[in-house]
């Protein structure tokens, strides 16, 4: 041994996965576009996978699984198998999707595609990320709202990548700086604020008004809707000049940067899961698409029993990969179900009532009630939709905070701010409430919030302030 060196035991911890459990979460994450692509690779690269082209013909073996049921009496359950003789007990034997669902061609939303996603992801795979951070950068990404912002906590996205990856709070913020740093800058950014000091941050020192502006949108950003630019430099006590130009400075940016992704052509989502009301109560059911029609093939079967040395290794390792995709293609259309059914035995007020009836609801209690880990949900919900008698939403848009009402009760973020947005709409012409004004009106009905918490929703709404609604109203008269 040299001279200074020492044996050191060192005791930790390490999560590792089985290659098949890995798979099926793979196959969780992925959204309708990439598991179709996926398929079709392993199609492409494995001979013992096949479409089966005639699935009304008989088959060596049958499903039992019923990825739909209804919540009271369900049945009448039509079977959609991938039967073969596999050879092997433990294959599973076939899944199948709900029969007389409601019909495919009657459910297409008019919901833009988010290619804002493919633009981002574009540049994460140009970017020198290690896999963690890849992961990290993906899960953000993922996460996005329809404007480009990122509605999530740093510990929300932190759960959504366990137990794939364990990470720090501390790592996602270092990859989240990388990320709103992409084109468009500002996106992934938390509020508005951080959208616009992200594009003033990429102007050059030299700018005019630059260093006030960063001060204005900081600090003042509220003020500067309410008082305008000549009221603002009264209360700052700055030449109005000076105000004027960085108040044009802050107007040059974009408030929504990522607004042109998802409006240059006409896209289509097609829905994961449909939720239908029945005589019995509300039913679940898969997209009949979900079902890939995957088989093994006979031919090649046969050779496997047939075949010695590296043939017959090759064979295995791709029967084994056959395997493991169809029967993690059948755990993620359970899981999907499962916590579908979920969701809905608790949005049930939603789903008859709108928006006002939303209930608190967090991916946590969603975990407990289907006995799978709170990431599992995280991956289940992302980029899956479900047709409603009400629109076509993503998982997603059915979790959401609870904040205490005066009742004691919990009041949901988004059933707040439908009442916010119904109030808005209510308000006489040219007469705006202002956030404060709405804050009490709130109040009346039970629900308090700070003044703050109202600028904000009403901000994540689109909707203007009272000084600048009160504007447009003049400019329509």
């Amino acid at each position: 041994m040299k001279p200074g060196a020492r044996l050191q035991l060192k005791l930790g911890q390490k999560l590792k996965l089985a290659p098949q459990l890995r798979q099926a979460i793979a196959l969780l994450q992925l959204n309708r576009l990439e598991l179709k692509d996926h398929i079709q690779n392993v199609l492409d690269a494995n001979p013992l996978l096949e479409r089966s082209d005639d699935r009304d013909g008989p088959q060596d073996s049958a499903g039992d699984s019923e990825p739909g049921s209804e919540f009271e009496g369900g049945e009448d359950q039509t079977q959609v198998e991938i039967g073969e003789d596999y050879g092997f007990d433990d294959l599973p034997d076939g899944f199948s999707v709900a029969g007389e669902g409601p019909r495919y061609d009657e459910f297409v939303s008019d919901r833009a595609e988010e290619s804002l996603q493919h633009h981002l992801l574009w540049q994460v795979n140009l970017s020198s990320f290690s896999p963690t951070d890849e992961a990290i950068a993906r899960a953000i990404i993922y996460a996005l709202d329809e404007q480009g912002y990122l509605q999530d906590d740093l510990e929300t996205l932190r759960a959504s990548l366990a137990p794939e990856h364990l990470v720090s709070t501390e790592e996602i913020a270092a990859v989240l700086e990388r990320v709103q740093h992409f084109e468009p800058v500002g996106v992934a950014s938390r509020d508005l604020r951080e959208c616009l000091l992200l594009q003033l941050n990429t102007r050059s020192a030299s700018t005019p008004g630059l260093g006030l502006a960063l001060h204005i949108v900081e600090y003042r950003l509220e003020s500067l809707g309410k008082l305008g630019p000549e009221g603002l430099a009264r209360e700052m006590g700055f030449a109005i000049d000076e105000v004027d130009v960085a108040v044009r400075l802050i107007r040059s940016l974009d408030p929504h940067p990522c607004s042109r992704f998802g409006s240059e052509r006409e896209n289509y989502v097609i829905p994961d899961v449909y939720i239908s009301q029945t005589e019995n109560g509300w039913r679940v059911s898969l997209n009949p698409d979900s079902d890939p029609g995957l088989r093994l093939n006979r031919t090649y079967m046969s050779l496997l029993r047939q075949s010695r040395g590296e043939d017959k290794q090759y064979l295995k390792d791709r029967l084994q990969e056959a395997r493991w995709l169809i029967s993690g293609l059948e755990m993620r259309n359970q899981t999907l179900l499962a916590v579908t059914e979920a969701i809905v035995k608790r949005q049930a007020g939603f789903l008859e009532h709108g928006e006002k009836a939303m209930q608190p609801l967090l991916q946590r209690e969603i975990a407990e009630a289907t006995g799978v880990h709170e990431s599992t949900v995280s991956r289940a919900t992302t980029q899956k939709y479900a047709h409603t008698p009400r629109g076509t939403f993503e998982l997603k848009h059915f979790f959401s905070i609870g904040l205490q009402g005066s009742n004691g009760h919990e009041v949901s973020a988004t059933a707040i701010k439908a009442h916010l947005r119904q109030m808005i709409s209510a308000e006489p012409p040219g007469k705006p409430c202002s956030d404060q004004a709405l804050t009490d009106r709130l109040a009346e009905q039970g629900i308090c919030l700070a003044r703050r918490t109202v600028a904000k929703y009403r901000e994540q709404l689109g909707i203007p302030g009272s000084s600048q609604r009160r504007r447009a109203a003049r400019m329509r008269s």
